[in-house]
């Protein structure tokens, strides 16, 4: 059977909707979850590899650091060669990199996989959601970020659960032997359902002067924050590479890796500063909490990956409907109280200890943290696409990925020596429990200053704005309208 689909044309609710929604989370859910079900297996390999916590740190930081340095010019490359083409190879390179994963014999040859893994996974994540945005008509796509968002995030927080099985009945290296299966299916199904699409317009060189920069800048300050106060040199090099990036992608716009011009929406702005506070104290919840549930509260890795398994539900039943929320009220009151929501199951965690029960101690919090991400991500993720021209889809998804995981990067890297968790702490359930409570408290206070930004910077009719064609005429702040007729979205009709 043929089907001819038209950018921006396919409704959720069709049959191509459908293969399109599927494929993009099934895609940048394998990437997802390989974000968070290496953390349950991180004591088993740490002693498998004599690894200490610093190489633990590197283990989950290696994949955020070339994910977050790279994913920019994942989504530029899928803007400009087509988004389903470049989607397909970050799914194929990210499986290779896991079979490296799984057959490495040391801890440099882990992290050195992890790092390619991040290479995948920087060219499949953005070109998920640049494919939803330019496949979907306008109306659509606030409930399709929101399908992608809650199911996204069931694979998110259904990693640590898969991942303490694993460990538990086949050993560490199945967590990641599991994506080579998983990667055959999202690309069997891309090549023959899912349109080609790509942004029309003129494009200029790639800049390879910022992407060189942002790399090595990212690496410095994550080896300094490791390092505490042993690493100010790669601290301050790092620090003077950011600067350095921050320059050029300023003097070389439009061009440039970071166009300066989708920093014109206020919203655009304020949304991206909310992603990187909101999703550092994530990383922190995602690193910190299935190790502290095994060292100290004597769980299981099983038990330990299944206590979040409440914000798997809560996220595949509420994020659609969060989507549809924003859509007809707005993002800003779900987001705000969403990411309050977050702050307070933060708080909650704080009280595991040695002998908390899972009932009265980790379920509540996971319950409330649930409600939170519920309400808050598909409305943030909505509104980062929305406020951003659909010809930087790409490059929007893109920046917002990449402070996503750049702030989960430096928090990870960060906080932990700055709390004591360092050298051989996940042996020591006294010394890893006060970290930990430190580091939820933390992790607490940074999403309360997320919620209060978000409150007071995004507008309640940004995505019914951003969706409204524009009237005809010359408004007197913007230029005026192009008289020539709309350039093909160079899509392409699929095969099935």
């Amino acid at each position: 059977m043929m089907w001819s689909m038209t950018s921006g044309n396919i409704r959720l609710r069709s049959a191509p909707g459908r293969w399109v929604l599927l494929t993009t989370v099934l895609g940048s859910g394998m990437a997802t979850l390989d974000g968070t079900v290496v953390n349950v297996a991180l004591p088993a390999l740490g002693r498998d590899l004599h690894a200490g916590m610093s190489g633990l740190q590197w283990t989950v930081n290696a994949y955020t650091l070339t994910m977050a340095a790279l994913i920019l010019l994942g989504g530029s490359l899928g803007d400009r060669l087509g988004r389903r083409k470049v989607f397909v190879a970050g799914v194929v390179w990210f499986a290779l990199a896991s079979a490296l994963c799984g057959a490495a014999p040391n801890t440099p040859v882990l992290v050195l996989a992890r790092a390619l893994q991040g290479i995948g996974g920087a060219l499949l994540i953005p070109g998920s959601l640049a494919i939803i945005q330019a496949s979907y008509v306008p109306d659509d796509r606030p409930r399709a970020v929101g399908a992608w968002s809650g199911l996204g995030g069931v694979a998110a927080a259904l990693g640590p659960l898969l991942g303490g099985w694993l460990v538990e009945t086949a050993g560490w290296r199945w967590v990641f032997l599991l994506n080579l299966p998983l990667a055959a299916v999202v690309v069997g199904v891309a090549a023959r359902h899912v349109p080609e699409t790509r942004d029309a317009g003129p494009h200029g060189r790639f800049d390879v002067l910022g992407t060189v920069l942002a790399a090595p800048a990212l690496a410095g300050l994550t080896y300094g924050l490791i390092l505490a106060g042993d690493g100010l040199v790669p601290l301050a090099a790092g620090l003077l590479l950011a600067a350095c990036f921050v320059v050029v992608e300023i003097r070389r716009s439009p061009r440039s890796l970071v166009p300066v011009g989708v920093f014109a929406s206020r919203e655009f702005t304020a949304v991206n500063v909310v992603t990187l506070v909101m999703y550092a104290a994530m990383g922190l919840v995602f690193f910190l909490l299935v190790v502290q549930l095994q060292v100290s509260a004597g769980f299981s890795p099983v038990a330990a990956g299944s206590a979040m398994l409440p914000v798997t539900i809560l996220m595949l039943l509420l994020s659609p409907r969060a989507g549809e929320l924003a859509r007809r009220v707005g993002p800003r009151l779900p987001m705000t109280g969403g990411i309050f929501l977050c702050a307070a199951g933060l708080l909650l965690m704080s009280r595991i200890a040695p002998n908390s029960s899972y009932l009265s101690d980790v379920l509540p919090s996971a319950v409330v943290f649930g409600l939170g991400l519920s309400a808050a991500v598909a409305p943030l993720t909505a509104t980062v696409l929305s406020t951003a021209e659909e010809r930087y889809a790409g490059v929007a998804s893109g920046i917002n990925n990449a402070l996503a995981r750049t702030g989960g990067l430096l928090a990870v890297a960060a906080v932990p020596p700055l709390v004591g968790l360092a050298g051989d702490a996940y042996d020591s359930p006294a010394a890893f429990t006060r970290g930990f409570h430190t580091s939820m408290l933390v992790g607490a206070a940074m999403m309360a200053v997320a919620a209060v930004v978000t409150f007071v910077t995004i507008r309640t009719n940004v995505l019914a704005a951003a969706s409204e064609p524009p009237a005809p005429g010359c408004p007197v702040d913007a230029p005026p309208l192009d008289p020539r007729p709309p350039r093909s979205s160079g899509t392409r009709p699929a095969a099935s």
